[in-house]
């Protein structure tokens, strides 16, 4: 498959992701000169934006493209606390709360993003208080989705919160191909055990029991899901309950 090069926005308002962006307010954009005020940098796969442990210098918000932000636990082992697409902040949280970055953020493929730095980022919502509110609904939906992954882990086994996950990558990645969903995301065996809390042998058995149940196939790396309602009754969830 032929891959895109990345392509640096020339302006906020080319940006391929500006209508899910904080800043999607056209007037905003152009009274606050936000684009005279960014850095965009091209971040290759495996790179890191910022570490864990590291203090917050601004905020980052993604033209295009996939970071995982990961933290890794006294015991040295990672886990995936999300996957920020386009449009997504990043850095938000830690900036607001004075805090040293809680995980750290890597790209998952090649991607785009703008960097603001902090003090004009504070000026912007001095001057702008619809930006504050979106900041504030920014964190709210992701609480909520923070919420619904507490409870699934505490309450699910194994297999239902595979099928979660498969279904939540769809909400976010899915691409429907001939009555089937294509997962639009390239992640390791060893990710998607941590996105669920198992190890990643266990997660390999279970990936292959539903594929003898006809409830996902599988082409090279890339996953298809084959029986939606199948995936929902097994994870127990109907469409409304889903992270995403």
């Amino acid at each position: 498959m032929h891959k895109t090069k990345p392509v640096r926005p020339d302006s906020c308002e080319s940006c391929p992701s500006k209508i899910d962006s904080i800043f999607c307010d056209p007037d905003i954009i152009k009274l606050l000169n936000i684009s005279e005020h960014r850095v965009i940098n091209i971040y290759k796969k495996g790179q890191t934006l910022f570490v864990q442990g590291n203090p917050p210098y601004g905020l980052y918000c993604i033209s295009s493209g996939k970071i995982k932000i990961s933290s890794v636990g006294p015991d040295g082992k990672e886990s995936i606390v999300r996957i920020a697409v386009a449009g997504d902040i990043l850095g938000h949280r830690s900036l607001f709360t004075q805090q040293h970055y809680m995980g750290t953020a890597t790209a998952l493929e090649d991607s785009v993003v703008c960097f603001i730095d902090k003090k004009f980022m504070e000026q912007l919502i001095s001057e702008e208080p619809k930006i504050a509110y979106n900041i504030i609904a920014k964190i709210g939906r992701d609480l909520g989705r923070a919420e619904k992954r507490v409870a699934s882990f505490s309450q699910k086994n194994v297999p239902e919160r595979l099928a979660e996950l498969l279904l939540n990558l769809r909400c976010a990645y899915g691409v429907e191909e001939d009555g089937k969903w294509r997962l639009d995301i390239k992640l390791t065996r060893e990710e998607m055990a941590s996105m669920i809390g198992t190890a990643s042998e266990t997660l390999i058995r279970f990936l292959s029991e539903f594929k003898d149940q006809g409830l996902i196939g599988q082409v090279g790396k890339t996953i298809y899901l084959l029986d939606v309602k199948g995936l929902l009754e097994i994870g127990h969830v109907t469409e409304d309950h889903l992270w995403y």
